[in-house]
């Protein structure tokens, strides 16, 4: 089985939507109707499948305006599952007092309700639904076990009736999240070769290798992509700043898109809009460049033939 067949799909591109412009930020001041509204209207053109991470506010009104506004669009939501574990891996926090911890699992059952309350109240727009992202990796800052991801699928598959996910780096499909395997629809990877010190030589096929290991050991189980992209810029911690840049996002990009249409992968491209609020406040901060669009809605490079003015 595929894709189109599991997720009752038409092929298309999909891309990872946030729209937190400058001063809005998850939890804080959140983008405003005619926002999403404008980048949806643009987004609309090239793409089909939206990747939302959480039941937010900012979810609802995306929501909102597909179905006020009647776009085409299909959207992956997610519920954002916060910390339930310490994390003494994580280079930048990952340690939380208990009080905390405790506080953040009845958090995170309140997500998953919600979550299931949006696929029940958009059944034709919410395609697919994840119950987390990024929480089991090595290096998370919200690390959640893997026997708790599996009682937050099992629920949700319990209470809604599109295919249910859980959205994870590639690695720990390898091994740790072996009995997640068996409770979810299909599998959610991301794939950031950058992030792994390769070079745009190298990085389409790093991208094919994380998506084989993962494939060829769960044959009986459709993969997606769930987040793949090239950043634009970075002040090189963690990125070497001669490895990025938007000629290059532009190279991957296609060649990323040609790839997954070929061998029929749904792959959501990270990301749409880059977001000034991620990271650290230098500006230069790989996590806010990786946008095929800039903050002010401008395309990039990679997407100047398509978007001209």
């Amino acid at each position: 089985m595929n894709y189109t067949e599991l997720l009752n799909l038409k092929p298309g591109l999909a891309i990872c939507y946030s729209g937190f412009r400058e001063g809005q930020q998850p939890g804080g001041l959140q983008p405003s109707y005619d926002q999403v509204k404008e980048d949806l209207l643009l987004l609309q053109h090239q793409w089909k499948y939206l990747r939302l991470y959480d039941c937010d506010p900012h979810a609802e009104t995306v929501l909102d305006v597909i179905k006020n506004e009647n776009l085409d669009f299909k959207v992956m939501l997610g519920a954002y599952i916060v910390a339930e574990m310490n994390n003494h891996g994580c280079p930048w926090g990952g340690i939380y007092s208990e009080a905390t911890l405790i506080k953040n699992k009845a958090y995170n059952l309140e997500r998953i309700h919600k979550l299931i309350d949006f696929a029940n109240t958009y059944p034709d727009i919410v395609f697919s639904l994840s119950a987390g992202n990024e929480a089991c990796v090595d290096w998370t800052d919200h690390y959640v076990s893997v026997e708790s991801v599996v009682n937050y699928v099992k629920l949700i598959k319990a209470k809604t009736k599109q295919p249910v996910t859980f959205c994870e780096n590639y690695v720990p499909w390898l091994n740790k999240l072996k009995p997640l395997v068996e409770v979810v629809d299909f599998i959610s990877i991301h794939s950031y070769p950058v992030w792994e010190y390769k070079n745009i030589h190298e990085g389409l096929e790093y991208t094919k290798q994380n998506y084989n290991a993962v494939a060829n050991l769960y044959p009986d189980k459709v993969v997606v992509i769930t987040e793949a992209g090239w950043a634009t810029n970075s002040n090189g911690r963690g990125i070497e700043v001669h490895n990025v840049s938007e000629e290059l996002q532009s190279i991957y990009y296609n060649d990323l898109v040609r790839w997954c249409d070929e061998d029929n992968i749904l792959c959501f491209v990270f990301e749409a809009f880059d977001e000034p609020w991620k990271g650290s406040p230098d500006s230069n901060e790989p996590e806010k460049h990786w946008g095929l669009f800039y903050e002010n809605r401008q395309p990039k490079l990679v997407m100047q033939n398509l978007y001209s003015q």
